[in-house]
């Protein structure tokens, strides 16, 4: 049995210099109102709670001239003595916002494999590289959108060095569709219709990328911040269904599962599983959402796997341990989501 997460730690990167050194002192971190110090422990005792043989780390630490995501990961791992202690990353982005796997070499070797092909500027309508351009027509007017990650989803080999067994993991950061910098209520609504536009896009991209995994016969997980998901605003009627249903597609063995997208799915009223919390400082109010996922492919659900969403006030367990509560809140605005599964 092996423990897989997808945690997105919100502004991971002001921990640490340019040497990959954490700056655990008094000063203030990404947060609002949280000193790096405040998050680096909570961060500590949440990835030690967690115990995961490997992390998809969403907004993971800076890499570029000067930074090193790996180091600044793998300097965290050994701070807090973390099993999960070697650090993979893929193409990176200009967004100070990496996406990262940390993995125990113990358990795993991991290797960054991105499929499909370069692209020029003009792009390509079959799931280039993530790297690249896709071309899509989404508002119907016969001249298609040139769409492109800002975050190009990390993807992984992941082989279990007992069994020999091979996944593919996709580690994903999409299109926020906040409108922000909108003015007034007109370029509210423009703004988040091209922002859904665009995430959309990045959804019918990646899931042409699920359809080559699975016609390959690879088992697969697709795992991250989607920032989407069914019902979440009121543009969504636009285009039918959700990014994240895009993803999970709907033809049988073709499908990806991941339990709480099917319950969000299912029941449009009600309680609904949540993985982020965020201040909304016009309303003087949190709201909360499903935004992460963890999906796998069919093959995947017959060793019968658990999640679990480690939020701070809906898991008893995370509830009861004031500790870890209180970690889980300091630490970021998402909750980290974990896949327990025998490979």
């Amino acid at each position: 049995m092996v423990r897989i997460a997808t945690y997105n730690v919100e502004w991971f990167d002001a921990l640490f210099d340019d040497d990959g050194e954490l700056i655990a002192d008094g000063g203030w971190s990404g947060r609002h109102d949280v000193t790096r110090h405040q998050q680096t422990e909570a961060l500590g005792i949440v990835f030690t709670a967690m115990d995961a043989d490997a992390i998809m780390v969403i907004e993971a630490p800076d890499d570029n001239r000067r930074r090193s995501t790996k180091r600044a990961l793998e300097g965290f791992a050994y701070a807090f003595g973390l099993r999960a202690r070697r650090a993979l990353l893929g193409f990176r982005n200009d967004t100070q916002q990496e996406i990262a796997l940390l993995y125990n070499p113990d358990v795993f070797d991991a290797e960054h494999i991105a499929m499909g092909h370069e692209t020029g500027k003009k792009g390509a309508t079959d799931a280039p590289r993530f790297d690249g351009v896709f071309r899509f027509d989404l508002n119907t007017d016969a001249e298609p959108e040139l769409v492109t990650w800002s975050k190009p989803p990390l993807e992984v080999a992941l082989t279990v060095k007992e069994t020999g067994r091979e996944v593919r993991l996709i580690g994903v950061h999409a299109k926020s569709k906040a409108p922000h910098g909108a003015t007034d209520p007109k370029e509210v609504m423009r703004l988040a219709i091209e922002n859904r536009r665009k995430q959309m896009a990045q959804c019918i991209w990646l899931r042409q990328r699920v359809d080559e995994h699975l016609e390959r016969g690879d088992s697969l997980m697709v795992m991250g911040d989607f920032n989407d998901g069914p019902g979440l605003d009121e543009y969504e009627k636009l285009f039918g269904r959700s990014g994240v249903e895009v993803v999970l597609g709907e033809d049988g063995r073709k499908e990806l599962f991941d339990p709480h997208a099917r319950l969000a799915i299912s029941r449009r009223v009600g309680a609904m599983p949540v993985t982020a919390r965020f201040w909304i400082q016009t309303e003087k109010r949190y709201l909360q959402a499903l935004l992460d996922y963890i999906m796998v492919s069919h093959d995947l659900m017959k060793p019968r796997p658990k999640w679990r969403i480690w939020h701070a006030f809906d898991d008893p367990v995370c509830y009861e341990t004031e500790e870890l509560r209180e970690a889980l809140l300091v630490a970021s605005d998402h909750f980290p989501v974990t896949i327990d599964i025998a490979l």
